[in-house]
């Protein structure tokens, strides 16, 4: 009888990072390599976790649903952020805010809070989409809208915040891996210095963060790559 495995997308890429080619990464926090637990936090549609700890040869992947945790503000305005998603959903994850589901959360409270002015073009492009998350994404790379700007900011800022948190509780000493479809998208503004502000803004532990090494996966196929991985034993 055959055996079969059932993982899920995360737990997949999970199992493809210690595989990966050095050109399927790029390096946010260029530290020296190395040993000890890996974890994976991957936004895309939701806001996927993974740890990996190394044992009898292999790395071994811990799945999580961490992206459902409470969503915690570090500043005054994610303070009232969570204020105006708790009126909307009662339980705010981080996933309601560092997701793409969460990108038109943010850019919801910073239009109603006049943070400002929405065009006339963006208020039909967002209309007329079924999805507005890739237009408020695209509109902010290109500088076109301050609205997707500010968004940007607060997402990637909240980003850098959750990945310092989960490097810190598992003590990801063999680096912190940016997963997911958004991460490779938006590597302009990863690399602008807001992320790994956030993320090392830990308070005592700022300076162990900042040796902790931190990668965005590039390769798209990293899932499929995993369960292949996995497969072979690797």
């Amino acid at each position: 009888m055959h055996e079969v495995k059932l993982l899920n997308d995360l737990e997949a890429t999970a199992y493809g990072v210690p595989n990966l080619p050095p050109g399927d990464l790029f390096a946010l926090n260029d530290t020296p390599i190395q040993s000890g637990t890996k974890a994976v936090l991957a936004p895309g549609t939701g806001l996927g976790e993974a740890v990996l700890f190394y044992q009898a040869g292999h790395f071994h992947v811990v799945p999580s649903e961490g992206g459902h945790a409470d969503f915690g503000p570090t500043s005054l305005l994610e303070l009232e952020m969570l204020r105006y998603l708790m009126g909307k959903f009662g339980h705010v994850s981080y996933e309601r805010v560092c997701s793409g589901k969460g990108i038109p959360n943010i850019y919801a409270f910073l239009k109603k809070n006049r943070f400002a002015e929405e065009s006339l073009e963006m208020t039909e492009a967002l209309r007329k989409a079924d999805d507005p998350t890739p237009i408020i994404v695209e509109k902010a790379m290109a500088g076109e809208c301050e609205l997707s700007i500010a968004t940007l900011n607060a997402f990637v800022s909240i980003l850098g915040a959750e990945a310092g948190n989960l490097a810190l509780k598992v003590m990801a000493t063999g680096g912190l891996y940016l997963g997911g479809g958004i991460p490779p998208k938006i590597l302009a503004k990863l690399r602008d210095g807001t992320f790994m502000a956030s993320f090392v803004n830990k308070g005592r532990f700022a300076e162990r963060l900042a040796q902790i090494p931190v990668y965005v996966i590039l390769n798209q196929q990293t899932a499929l790559f995993g369960a292949t991985c996995y497969g072979l034993g690797l």
